[in-house]
């Protein structure tokens, strides 16, 4: 993304963030910076530490999750408008998968600590983001 305005008219299309005001997604976009990747480019890695929280702006990335009996298994794929890494903003616990991109990818990257931050300034966006989360939780529960 190029400008703010850009960027925040993106983030209005993100379900993620679809209880945010548009104060509140503009301070997100400011915090937010973009990552390019090459096709084959690790973007996330099972087990190591999370950086954060990940917003597909365009191209296509693929999550393998490695069992314990070593199996590789594709559990997920991302495109334009997709997130991941939402968990890692709350909590620095290892990654579930690694994601890669099967094409050349940016993502708009938002770190756990300037979440955080963002939260401590604005209950609001805390409480939203809580519920969007809650009900990310009951669909993966519910469809499983």
């Amino acid at each position: 993304m190029s400008n703010l305005k850009e960027t925040v008219t993106f983030l209005e299309k993100v379900s993620f963030f679809g209880g945010l005001k548009k104060r509140q997604l503009e301070n997100l976009a400011r915090r937010m910076v973009n990552r390019s990747y090459r096709k084959g480019d690790p973007i996330v890695v099972q087990g190591q530490g999370g950086e954060g929280f990940f917003i597909v702006t365009s191209g296509k990335a693929e999550a393998v999750r490695k069992r314990a009996d070593g199996e590789n298994l594709v559990v997920n794929e991302f495109s334009t408008g997709d997130f991941f890494g939402e968990l890692a903003l709350l909590d620095d616990g290892p990654r579930t998968a690694t994601i890669t991109a099967t094409e050349e990818t940016t993502c708009l990257v938002l770190v756990r600590w300037d979440f955080l931050s963002l939260l401590r300034e604005d209950a609001d966006m805390a409480v939203e983001i809580l519920l969007e989360l809650a009900r990310r939780f009951r669909t993966t529960l519910d469809s499983m």
